[in-house]
């Protein structure tokens, strides 16, 4: 099903900014919003030097600091049950004497303002009913941390890439819609219990430890997404998929060089090309380069150019007859791998047969038996890994994994690449999409809730997966048209930071006396 078209996609396709960079660019505008709100009621900021905390505020940062959280300490013990709705109703009230207290201790309007904005903004996350409860409890952990990392850097109230934003950010964006009762709900969970205990233990260390749990999220991520057996099963499959492609590509390359130093007809090439390099990949991944399988269909591509070139002397002609037998056998063998149907592989070895016929009659160069060996020992050596900039794309077909994989095709839905070519700012978008990351899919008039699960280390595959049966795996160009056309849309089209910053500028507004009360 490709990608429809109309007003909305020409639109898009008109447009080169990724829409990603103009989301970024509409959360800037918040942030810049909150500043002018600020600075408007007598706060000050300075973002290119850190601020100094005041003395009498300081200490009361402390007495926080060595007085444990009460509403932290209840779920931190063994066994004990998960906090509910009336439990973060509870966090939400101490969050708010804490708050009180800590503006009174404040000596300047900065200070005031930070604490209050800090607090709102908290508010929000915590009245964000799509994230567990027992979430929510850990999120609201964060708010001293987060309030002392303020205080202390005022980009944080100006900069989308502060790394606590991007913490909290990356957190809420995968703890969307998670039932915390299932086993991967416990299992982010106590990650996100982790990551709040380790910042609590470092107070005085600022973003330092903030990006250094980032990236530690980032990695646990990669784990927790794909650690169901079902998912598991998807991902080895969809691995096992990118492998193959990539595989493909850089025997193509080899094959073409191969193929500089000698004359051949379109037919022949073709065939190595779209059939044999597929081979050849395939039995690279299921046995190894070097396991004697693959060893055997590699030197079959030397042979076939050999057997297929001018042959001019009686000798050569006579050692054609005598191997082509066993050639075509191994030639079927491979074949026979890609599971390609016994019409298909007939087809196939006719066209060759043809071109060996030529060969008898060609009047060309023969191609010296010299020639044939460095071509072997070249494909022999090479153990076909590709580099992160390996150029080249290999068609991919439902058809075709079903028949290389098998049943375990059946695993999730390909959508492969097209040939319609999508706008530039749509890869650049599909590119920059975050693992965890909630999307409606809209596919075969349905629609779905499903989640970035998986990304292939080169970026040409991601998967998708609602965790209730729908698994869709895409190619990167039909990606970004899905994308394109809308039926592929962010669940939420702002970070929880950036709505938690804009429900504090409403709150701001309405009440302005609270800023500095």
């Amino acid at each position: 099903m490709g990608a429809p078209s109309g007003p909305q996609a020409d639109t898009r396709l008109m447009t080169g900014t990724s829409p990603l960079a103009r989301a970024r660019a509409k959360a800037q505008g918040v942030l810049g919003q909150l500043k002018r709100l600020l600075v408007d009621r007598g706060a000050e900021f300075d973002v290119s030097r850190p601020a100094q905390t005041s003395p009498a505020l300081s200490q009361a940062m402390s007495q926080v600091y060595t007085q444990r959280p009460e509403f932290g300490q209840a779920w931190e013990r063994p066994g004990a049950p998960p906090a509910s709705v009336e439990d973060v109703r509870e966090v939400e009230g101490a969050l708010r004497e804490r708050t009180a207290e800590l503006k009174r201790r404040a000596s300047t309007a900065t200070e005031k303002a930070t604490i209050e904005v800090v607090a709102l903004m908290f508010q929000a996350i915590l009245a964000e009913e799509r994230i567990a409860p027992s979430l929510r409890v850990w999120f609201a952990r964060l708010q001293m941390p987060v309030l002392r990392v303020a205080l202390a850097e005022p980009d944080f109230f100006s900069t989308l890439e502060h790394p606590a934003r991007q913490l909290i950010d990356r957190m809420g964006s995968v703890a969307l819609g998670f039932d915390a009762s299932s086993v991967q709900g416990s299992a982010l969970e106590a990650e996100v219990r982790r990551v709040v205990q380790v910042i609590e233990q470092y107070p005085e260390t600022g973003r330092r430890v903030f990006r250094i749990v980032l990236d530690e999220f980032k990695q646990f991520l990669k784990r927790f997404l794909t650690e169901s057996e079902g998912t598991q099963k998807l991902v080895s499959v969809a691995q096992q998929v990118e492998q193959k492609e990539t595989l493909t590509i850089q025997y193509t390359i080899e094959l073409r060089k191969m193929l500089e130093q000698v004359r051949v007809g379109s037919e022949l090439r073709e065939f190595l090309f779209k059939v044999w390099a597929e081979v050849l990949a395939l039995s690279t991944l299921r046995h190894g380069p070097q396991h004697e399988v693959t060893l055997a269909f590699k030197r079959a591509a030397p042979e076939l150019l050999w057997a297929a070139s001018a042959k001019t002397t009686r000798e050569d002609r006579a050692r054609v007859i005598r191997t082509l037998p066993v050639l075509l056998q191994k030639l079927r063998e491979g074949m026979t791998l890609l599971a390609l149907p016994r019409a298909v592989q007939d087809e196939h070895i006719r066209v060759l047969n043809d071109e060996f016929a030529k060969a008898f009659l060609a009047k060309t160069e023969a191609i010296s038996q010299a020639q044939i060996d460095d071509m072997a020992q070249r494909l022999d050596a090479l153990e076909a890994e590709v580099a992160d900039d390996a150029q080249g794309e290999v068609p991919l077909t439902p058809q075709a994994l079903t028949r290389m994989f098998g049943e375990e095709a059946s695993a999730f839905e390909l959508l492969a690449n097209t040939g319609e070519v999508p706008g530039e700012g749509m890869r650049v978008w599909a590119q920059e999409l975050e693992l965890g990351h909630w999307f409606t899919l809209e596919h075969l008039g349905k629609l779905s809730r499903v989640q970035l699960v998986w990304r292939s280390p080169r970026k040409e595959l991601a998967l998708f997966s609602s965790g209730k049966g729908v698994n869709v795996l895409f190619q990167k160009d039909r990606l970004a048209l899905f994308l394109q056309a809308g039926q592929l849309v962010p669940v939420e089209d702002e970070t929880l930071t950036v709505r938690a910053t804009r429900e504090a500028i409403h709150k701001l507004d309405a009440n302005p006396g609270r800023l500095l009360g």
